[in-house]
């Protein structure tokens, strides 16, 4: 986030996992100085995001307990300016009014659940500004404050699925008048509208790909224009609140994140860049793009370095870090990703990909192969840096990451097709990968594991109830029982299991066919469990009683308990014993790959 008071970003400490208030300014980089607001997040919509607002004298913040705080420049205390037991996030500051524009969410459950648009005034007054849709994201001001867009979306669609683009006038009294809806010419998930001057530009994926369009608001029919832009995703799907992938520069144009094949790319384009520009091409992800004065900033990852704070001059398109950037392992090699596709089906016009990691100590033979089915689903694997993929490359193993059918970032059609189809082509997909990187001779077709993180967990499961390849499998914190997490899940994600697996009224059978708790009896390999007990998403009751059914049907599943961890584990302690426990494992039930790894030991 950036105003005129210089750049501010959340960091991570990581002896406590707390966030912190960081600042830029002609000063150089310091702490804010509130030693109380040492865990920063939003909870809407159970992912939060937006949790800082940037604004010329100061910073809004939303604290761990949901209250939003205003810190002026130079203060040692923040104000609190909310006391309620509402939720916020998506902040974005007025300047004009001295407030700053949020999502406010209160109640709990479909039924009770209620969320609006509101501005709250640094006296602590709160002004609802919209109400009646079931959600709200991405509150964005003209450049004279006079203007305002957001984004909404009604149950049972998520934000990737479809949303619709607001309008409103800001009146003298900072309420809102002409409210108005912009509907896209077909279905479209629209995010992230933001104003270059007067004029309104969205990313919407009405023609495929979330790409930059301009909206003419003030003509009756709503003019839309699409830039002139590459053919992908210009954003990914948008999980939290408050995500910029793209940027009105100073001068005039536009900075905008390009993914191809799950790689995000950086380019500038317009005056001064008659050819666009790919800026800092050894980072692989860019996030919260912002200006401030004359130069841009953006938060960049990449596979061999931790996150970065990157500040760019659009003149020159040079690019240097003002924060983080540091090696990620000094002293120690790193596996790098190598991008592949797996062969195309007949009539698929994009494939499934991923990123390959071979390990750091390479054999004669083709290495142990771990795929990891990412969470989400509707998400993806990007290359950059990740501990974990390089804990396995240092002891033997390849990992292999894998954005299968339903991933973002290969376009709407891609995404989409997951549809009904969870537990269905993600698990073909998965199988695709493993042949396709065994045929080449990068992988042992005798040692292929399977793992994932929740919804991954489910897919992992799943591929190990119903395929005989693999050497055994993890569920780490995974979905064993759909019908149970739709019941009890919040209401952001209240639709989500009927649009990945239909009604469930319409298709028992499909329901019971994938549900692994009652496919224990088909596991066909050894399966590992990690759960934590504090866990509001998946139910710690959920992997208890798919313990028991595998345990019935005559399997001898391992189950690690963790009583204090959550959904993720956030502890380091954790981390590692989840990581000793897992390698034990496959180290136990893997073939010919104890030289390998005690040689590292």
């Amino acid at each position: 986030m950036a105003s005129g008071a210089g750049v501010f970003w959340l960091q991570n400490e990581p002896e406590t996992g707390a966030s912190r208030i960081w600042h830029l300014d002609d000063q150089g980089v310091a702490l804010a100085l509130d030693t109380n607001l040492r865990n920063l997040r939003s909870r809407v919509n159970g992912y939060g995001g937006g949790a800082l607002a940037a604004a010329p004298d100061g910073v809004f913040a939303v604290s761990d307990d949901q209250r939003i705080h205003f810190i002026p420049l130079g203060a040692e205390q923040s104000q609190v300016l909310t006391t309620d037991t509402a939720a916020y996030g998506g902040l974005r500051a007025d300047p004009l009014r001295q407030r700053v524009l949020a999502v406010r969410e209160t109640g709990q459950g479909v039924v009770n659940g209620r969320q609006q648009l509101v501005a709250v005034a640094r006296d602590g007054t709160l002004t609802v500004l919209h109400q009646g849709e079931d959600f709200y994201s991405a509150p964005a001001l003209s450049a004279d404050g006079r203007h305002i867009a957001w984004v909404s979306w009604q149950l049972p669609d998520m934000p990737w699925l479809q949303t619709r683009v607001w309008t409103a006038n800001i009146t003298g009294d900072g309420k809102l008048e002409n409210s108005r809806v912009h509907t896209a010419p077909q279905p479209a998930s629209i995010q992230q509208p933001v104003f270059a001057g007067q004029d309104l530009w969205v990313l919407s994926d009405h023609e495929g790909w979330w790409q930059p369009w301009q909206l003419d608001t003030r003509n009756p029919a709503s003019i839309w224009t699409k830039a002139a832009v590459p053919e992908c995703d210009h954003a990914n799907a948008p999980w939290q609140l408050g995500e910029v992938h793209h940027c009105p520069l100073p001068g005039g144009g536009w900075a905008r994140a390009h993914y191809h094949l799950g790689r995000g790319e950086l380019w500038l384009s317009g005056p001064g860049h008659p050819n666009p520009a790919r800026i800092a091409p050894a980072f692989s992800d860019f996030r919260s793009v912002c200006s401030c004065g004359d130069f841009l900033y953006a938060i960049a990852r990449s596979p061999d370095r931790l996150d970065a704070v990157l500040k760019i001059d659009p003149q020159s398109a040079e690019a240097s870090v003002v924060a983080g950037g540091e090696p990620a392992l000094p002293g120690h090699g790193l596996a790098q990703p190598v991008s592949f596709r797996v062969p195309a089906l007949a009539q698929e016009t994009t494939a499934p990909q991923g990123f390959l990691y071979v390990p750091l100590t390479p054999g004669t033979e083709p290495p142990a192969l771990i795929l990891v089915a990412h969470g989400g689903p509707t998400s993806a694997a990007y290359p950059v840096f990740n501990p974990l993929v390089q804990f396995w490359c240092q002891r033997g193993f390849a990992v292999a990451e894998v954005n299968y059918r339903g991933s973002s970032g290969y376009g709407r059609a891609f995404r989409l097709a997951l549809a009904e189809r969870w537990g269905e082509i993600d698990v073909e997909d998965m199988a695709r990968a493993a042949d396709s990187l065994v045929g080449a001779g990068q992988a042992d077709g005798n040692q292929v594991f399977i793992q994932g993180r929740s919804s991954g967990g489910y897919t992992a499961l799943m591929a190990l109830s119903q395929d005989q390849r693999y050497r055994a499998g993890a569920s780490q914190f995974g979905v064993t029982d759909p019908m149970q997490l739709r019941r009890m899940t919040h209401r952001f994600e209240s639709g989500y299991l009927d649009w990945l697996l239909g009604c469930p009224d319409r298709h028992p059978q499909r329901w019971q066919a994938r549900t692994p708790r009652l496919r224990a009896a088909a596991m066909a390999a050894p399966v590992i469990f990690f759960q934590g007990g504090q866990d509001k998403v998946v139910v710690p009751e959920q992997t208890r009683i798919m313990v028991a059914a595998m345990e019935q049907a005559g399997h001898k599943p391992e189950l690690h308990w963790f009583q204090n961890e959550g959904h993720g584990f956030l502890q380091q302690a954790n981390q590692a014993a989840m990581l000793e426990a897992l390698f034990s494992f496959y180290q136990r039930h893997g073939r010919n790959t104890h030289e390998c790894i005690e040689s590292l030991s």
